[in-house]
């Protein structure tokens, strides 16, 4: 058997900053191939091998464009013979006001829920629809990354992002029921306040209330999505783990 059967293979959206990009370096360095999904082009910057080979270009807002990504994906796993280790759902939007607040339930406009909807939450569901073969084909694992803001109101994210978490935890259950007979694990992970290029001002005053009194590293998180999609973690699913350092409770 060869190296390129051998491989496993993660692909995974919303690649190219904060916990995709840690993500990316974890899985790369434990030797898998890592096909990455982002609007971005990919960055000469990344320092994983293959990483512009192994990297498309897809407008999740746009479900015609995921359609095509599904099927640009499935056709470079044949090459792997038709098995897909791991899905990692990463990309997320949190649209704000001009003035870097939040986006409330009175005054966010329709168009922005159905961008945010189509991002955070149908996305995931259309791309492990779309590779359920290939997942099934490997006794594969999907990651849903969800927020700690699907259980609570929180001060700077937005209604439409909030709630379409809660709805990806909530599809998250739905389809370790589902996709579970055919030996597909599903969880996902909740992560609080992280250590990203995204937070907003005034986080320094939620960290004084966080049983651990720190952010959370991005190298941190993807350590839990990789032990979710590791033989560690084989009798896993349907489970939500917190990443916010007690927050939540």
């Amino acid at each position: 058997m060869t190296d390129t059967e051998t491989r496993k293979t993660i692909v995974l959206t919303g690649a190219s900053r904060g916990i995709g990009h840690a993500t990316v370096k974890r899985f790369s360095r434990e030797g898998w191939r890592v096909i990455t999904c982002s609007r971005q082009a990919f960055s000469e910057d990344c320092p994983w091998p293959q990483g512009a080979e192994d990297h498309i270009r897809v407008d999740l807002t746009d479900p015609e464009d995921v359609g095509l990504a599904v099927s640009e994906i499935r056709h470079r796993l044949q090459a792997l013979g038709g098995r897909l280790e791991a899905l990692v759902n990463n990309a997320g939007i949190s649209p704000k006001l001009s003035d870097g607040s939040r986006m409330n339930s009175i005054d966010t406009p329709m168009h922005v829920w159905r961008d945010v909807f189509q991002v955070n939450f149908f996305a995931p569901i259309m791309l492990a629809r779309g590779l359920f073969k290939e997942l099934a084909a490997a006794g594969g694992s999907v990651v849903n990354v969800t927020s700690i803001t699907g259980t609570r109101v929180h001060p700077f994210a937005g209604t439409a992002y909030a709630t379409s978490k809660a709805a990806l935890g909530s599809l998250t259950r739905e389809m370790s029921a589902d996709f579970g007979p055919h030996g597909i694990r599903v969880n996902a992970i909740a992560p609080g306040e992280i250590d990203t290029a995204i937070l907003s001002p005034g986080t320094d005053k939620i960290v004084e209330t966080i049983p651990l009194r720190r952010l959370g590293e991005t190298a941190e998180v993807a350590d839990i999505i990789y032990f979710l999609c590791s033989p560690q973690s084989s009798y896993v699913s349907g489970s939500e783990i917190h990443i916010n350092g007690g927050q939540h409770v």
